[in-house]
């Protein structure tokens, strides 16, 4: 009897165990549902739902460094942390009236958003969504509040952001969480309304709504100030209505050169990295939103505001020349590629399902029902600046 004991406790100790990795898990926004979808790319399934998330019209989403844990920003100022493998809402904070996105610090234990309503950045402990920082986003003689917009996280434990309102860029160090320091540069330009940071994070450009033109700022030399790039780009000609703000997160990048939606006209704009100056323009069928380079970067993929956001157009950036043109649905608002960019996923938000493509093939290869669905975040985010 004892023999068969002991044989029994072996089986059970070396039994499999059921058990995952992260790195081919994301989540998808599901806007009007408060809801996100839990999908994995090895098989590009579905494979888990989590409601209760509030409003996420505007939703953004980034992860721990282990990729366990999700943080998800809502528009409603819900800050939700969601632990991905056991399908489930870990902590969850309203931290203020109107919020815009956020960013995780470089050690992956500070989380920052950016708030429109009270304008200004507040920092939680990433562990436990407890409070670290609180700074309000006040410009002008008259201490106004500003929406704050383009918050990313930079090297040296330190998050920039630009202020819609003021017109200024804040660079804002917390290496001491405990003394936090603040670098102002003003008069950058009317209403930066988007910004990203480079790969290797050390440009910060911020898009301006208010006039033709970017603003970069050196993080490596901060000392000289904010430059103006790309200065009048639409110089001379009527701008068209903007029916919806384009996005500079997750631009392109490719042999040197970088491709940008420009405000209020149907172009691509090409840029020289080397001097920061035009290098050429795509012509493509509407307004771009997001303008997102293949991991490779051989190809650039560009989805459209109404009335062309069914469409999609994929740009091969040795010819600059449009290569081929898809159209998913209605209301094709995101678009996030596999970490090594053999396939990309789309949200087809009028049709209600996520489309997966081949990028060589062009080949539709899955289609996932989902409700109403936005943003893709795939987990590999979680080791790359500024996503």
């Amino acid at each position: 009897m004892n023999r068969i004991l002991l044989v029994l406790l072996l089986v059970v100790i070396h039994a499999p165990v059921a058990a995952r990795g992260t790195g081919d898990l994301g989540l998808v926004i599901e806007r009007a549902s408060g809801s996100v979808q839990i999908v994995e790319t090895s098989g590009n399934t579905s494979i888990g739902r989590i409601e209760g998330l509030g409003d996420l019209s505007h939703a953004s989403v980034v992860y721990s460094r282990d990729e366990r844990y999700a943080y998800v920003f809502g528009r409603d100022g819900g800050l939700t942390k969601i632990d991905i493998l056991n399908n489930e809402i870990c902590r969850r904070r309203l931290q203020s009236g109107n919020s815009i996105g956020g960013a995780i610090s470089q050690d992956g234990r500070l989380v920052a958003v950016s708030n429109y309503e009270p304008g200004g950045v507040k920092v939680f402990d990433a562990d436990s969504l407890d409070l670290v920082a609180d700074i309000p986003a006040t410009w002008g003689a008259a201490q106004q509040r500003s929406k704050v917009i383009g918050l990313v996280d930079a090297p040296g434990h330190r998050f920039v952001f630009s202020l819609w309102d003021a017109g200024e860029i804040w660079v804002l160090d917390l290496s001491d969480r405990a003394q936090p320091l603040i670098e102002k540069f003003g008069e950058v330009g009317r209403n930066p309304y988007d910004a990203l940071i480079t790969g290797d994070g050390r440009y910060y450009i911020a898009g301006l709504f208010g006039e033709d033109g970017m603003a970069m700022l050196d993080l490596w030399n901060l000392k000289s100030g904010v430059t103006r790039i790309l200065p009048g780009y639409g110089r001379g000609e009527q701008k068209l209505p903007v029916y919806k703000m384009p996005h500079l997160e997750g631009w392109a990048v490719a042999g040197g050169f970088a491709f940008v939606p420009a405000v209020g006209r149907h172009e691509v704009l090409v840029i020289d990295m080397r001097n920061w100056r035009e290098a050429g323009r795509i012509p493509v069928q509407g307004q771009p939103v997001f303008v997102m380079a293949r991991p490779d970067g051989r190809q650039v993929w560009v989805n459209f505001a109404l009335p062309e956001n069914d469409t999609i157009q994929v740009i091969d950036t040795q010819t600059l020349d449009i290569v081929k043109q898809l159209k998913p649905g209605k209301g094709v608002l995101h678009m996030e590629f596999e970490p090594r960019g053999e396939e990309v996923w789309l949200s087809v938000r009028d049709e209600n399902r996520i489309e997966v493509y081949d990028t060589r093939s062009f080949e539709r290869k899955a289609v996932i029902p989902a409700i109403r669905p936005s943003g893709i975040f795939f987990t590999a985010r979680a080791h790359r600046i500024g996503l």
